[in-house]
């Protein structure tokens, strides 16, 4: 690849915990890529129009308020809506196993519980994006 993978990190409603948001985007930065993190409380479509002018490719959501069912799909509406089939949506937070099940499904990529070490996080977006983007 050419280029250093581009994420952008987002925090989505009125969740203010963005602690663990910067503790993956500085993690993700010593991985090697290249990170724009938006700040606390974005709407889906900061968040989709954000990843578009910044030719993102992946986006991961932090999310504790419980609002993944909502956040999760209406990013993933958007994103098909833009054309942006071929870009990673994944995220991290306190997601109950079902409903990760359900955003699986959805088309939503793997989704991290608190805890995980941030460079399987990292060798899992390098391994998507190489699987499913062509540069």
């Amino acid at each position: 690849m050419s280029r250093p993978l581009r994420v952008l990190v987002a925090k989505v409603g009125l969740d203010g915990h963005d602690r663990g948001a910067k503790v993956i985007a500085t993690a993700l930065r010593d991985a090697g890529m290249e990170v724009i993190y938006t700040g606390l409380r974005q709407t889906p479509e900061m968040v989709v129009n954000a990843a578009l002018q910044e030719d993102v490719d992946a986006i991961g959501v932090s999310i504790l308020s419980g609002a993944h069912l909502t956040v999760f799909p209406k990013i993933l509406a958007l994103m098909k809506e833009k054309g942006m089939e071929d870009v990673l949506l994944t995220g991290g937070g306190i997601i109950p196993e079902d409903d990760t099940q359900t955003l699986y499904q959805m088309g939503v990529g793997k989704l991290f519980q608190p805890g995980t070490h941030t460079q399987e996080i990292a060798e899992y977006i390098k391994a998507w994006v190489k699987e499913n983007r062509s540069f």
